[in-house]
C-alpha cells in the first residue's frame, strides 16, 4: 500500500492524535505512519485549512520531542546493561561505547541538528544518544533543536507548496538521500586520509 495513502486514512480516522502518537512510533523504529511524508501532509492539511496550523504544528513538535525523550531515556536506562551483558555476541564492547563518546563530544552536538534529516539515522538516534550518556540539558539544547527544525522543515514543503506538496516531497526526499550519500563519502574519505597520513 501506499504510505502517503497510509497517512491520508490515519489522518482522516484520528486528525491530531496521529502526530502526538505516530510521530513518537516513528523515533521509535516502527515508522508507521513514516515521519517526513507525516510532516509534509499535515502542512498540506493546514494550507487547506482542514486542520488549524498552529495546533497541528504544536501537536508535530510535541509528538517529535516525546520521541527523542522517550528513545533517550529507553538508551540511558537500559542501553548499557544489554551491552554489558549481550554487547559481545555483537561485537559491541562498552569500550567501543566509551570511544564513541569522545568522538561525539568532540564533533557530536552540532550533528544533532542535521542528524533528523539523515534517512534511517533519526529511528536510532535518541537511543544512541542515551546509550552514549549524553547530559540530558545537551539533549534538550541540541536534539530537540534538530528535531524542531526537522518539524518546521517538513511540515513548510506541504504548508508552502500546497496543492504541489506531493511533486516537491518526492523531490526533496531524492535530493536528500543524494546529499548525505555523498557527504558519507566524503566524510569517510577524509577520515581514511587522516588515517593514512598518521600510519605514516
Amino acid at each position: 500500500m501506499n504510505l502517503l495513502h497510509v497517512v491520508q486514512q490515519l489522518f482522516e480516522q484520528y486528525g491530531y492524535f496521529v502526530l502526538l502518537i505516530g510521530l513518537p512510533l516513528d523515533f521509535i523504529a516502527l515508522p508507521i505512519p513514516p515521519g517526513n511524508s507525516t510532516l509534509a501532509y499535515t502542512g498540506y492539511l493546514s494550507f487547506k485549512g482542514v486542520l488549524a496550523w498552529l495546533p497541528a504544528f504544536a501537536a508535530a513538535l510535541t509528538g517529535a520531542f516525546i520521541g527523542v525523550t522517550v528513545t533517550y531515556w529507553i538508551g540511558h536506562k537500559l542501553g548499557m546493561p544489554l551491552i554489558e551483558r549481550y554487547g559481545k555476541w555483537l561485537s559491541l564492547k562498552p569500550s567501543l561505547v566509551e570511544k564513541t563518546r569522545r568522538y561525539y563530544d568532540k564533533y557530536g552536538d552540532k550533528l544533532l541538528l542535521i542528524a533528523f534529516f539523515v534517512p534511517g539515522v533519526r529511528q536510532f538516534l535518541g537511543y544512541f544518544i542515551g546509550i552514549i550518556r549524553i547530559p540530558y540539558r545537551k539533549v534538550v539544547i541540541y536534539a530537540y533543536a534538530g528535531a524542531a527544525l526537522w518539524v518546521a522543515s517538513f511540515f513548510a514543503v506541504g504548508y508552502v507548496f500546497g496543492e504541489q506538496w506531493e511533486r516537491m516531497f518526492m523531490l526533496i526526499e531524492r535530493n536528500l538521500k543524494v546529499f548525505f550519500i555523498v557527504l558519507g563519502c566524503a566524510v569517510a574519505g577524509f577520515l581514511l586520509f587522516r588515517w593514512f597520513r598518521r600510519a605514516r
